[in-house]
């Protein structure tokens, strides 16, 4: 791609977001969502966020960035924002999570229609947010590609934070960082002002995220943070954690109750316990967690808006319940 050719893509990104916002851009049609009467009508016109009672604030690294702790994840086994036929039900979650202080939505174009539905609600709160999608592209062409769509579908002209997605291999590293690998794409979108950090992520091999992280200055990382993590042979806790807090890298804590599988299993009491040990870990920022309904929204707010650093006993104390169940908890490392 020429530099000229560059240029036009970010004035395509424009007049594409442009369009979107007055309801001129479809989805595709594999993920073309419902109709909704809860999303409020197109328009460029910023609206005001609602004062509510807040969420505790951490700076992200070394960004400048001021987020709430907690934020608004786009995927997971139920929520509404990932499946095609739950429009309605995934706007009111987005909608109530405005009205309860989340100010990160987390997102990618893998998540089926949760761009979508994102791009819906979100537009007119725009600079009042901070967005995050990913790339699954390792070389530069189709990142563009995906960085290009996602905006199409978010409704917006940038992105605050776009991550490499899931890196799980060397040579995954190695495809990323060669000549016309994705992070030219990072460079190039930063460079326009098209996104505003960089990160990346990963739930297979801390390993391969800390080879990342020394190969390049990301502002972020996206790592599972949880007391089952913990006692993996092969832990991001224990591997990923001291070098981030070395670089003074923002740390976004995923999987934090595993999928809900230490609070249904009943590992841990509930949220209270699993996002308390996650947000206490040395270096960790934030974390993300999706609603599979507007109830479990509210209730995981109210334990970020309460949330205290918890004390070592308890710590200690919530990874001897997790000991003996590690294993079961961790299900996601095999994933890649």
């Amino acid at each position: 791609m020429t530099k000229k050719a560059i240029k036009t893509t970010r004035r395509s990104f424009l007049t594409l977001s442009m369009m979107a916002a007055g309801g001129a851009i479809a989805c595709s049609a594999s993920s073309q969502p419902e109709k909704s009467a809860n999303v409020p009508p197109s328009s460029n016109i910023p609206l005001t966020l609602p004062v509510n009672p807040t969420i505790p604030e951490r700076l992200l690294g070394n960004t400048g960035e001021s987020l709430p702790i907690f934020g608004l994840g786009g995927a997971s086994r139920q929520t509404p924002l990932s499946k095609l036929d739950q429009e309605s039900a995934a706007v009111k979650i987005i909608e109530q999570a405005l009205e309860l202080g989340i100010r990160y939505f987390d997102t990618a174009p893998s998540y089926g229609p949760s761009e979508d539905y994102l791009g819906k609600v979100l537009p007119p709160y725009r600079s009042q947010i901070f967005l995050a999608s990913k790339t699954s592209a390792r070389d530069r062409d189709g990142a563009w590609r995906e960085l290009e769509r996602s905006l199409q579908r978010l409704n917006s002209d940038y992105l605050d934070l776009w991550q490499l997605h899931h890196v799980s291999f060397d040579s995954e590293l190695d495809q990323i960082f060669q000549s016309n690998g994705a992070i030219k794409a990072i460079e190039e979108a930063k460079a326009q002002k098209i996104i505003r950090f960089s990160g990346i992520t990963g739930h297979h091999e801390p390993d391969i995220i800390v080879k990342g992280l020394e190969r390049y200055p990301f502002d972020t990382t996206l790592i599972p943070v949880n007391a089952a993590e913990r006692h993996h042979p092969r832990s991001f806790i224990s591997q990923v954690l001291p070098v981030a807090q070395r670089k003074n890298i923002g740390v976004i804590a995923m999987k934090v109750p595993a999928y809900g599988k230490l609070l249904t299993s009943g590992v841990l009491d509930g949220m209270a316990q699993a996002m308390g040990y996650s947000l206490s870990q040395p270096g960790v920022h934030c974390c993300i967690v999706a609603a599979d309904s507007v109830a479990q929204l509210a209730a995981n707010v109210a334990v970020a808006q309460g949330f205290q650093p918890l004390s070592q006993t308890a710590i200690a104390q919530i990874e001897q319940r997790t000991a003996a169940q590690w294993e079961d908890n961790t299900f996601f490392r095999a994933w890649t």
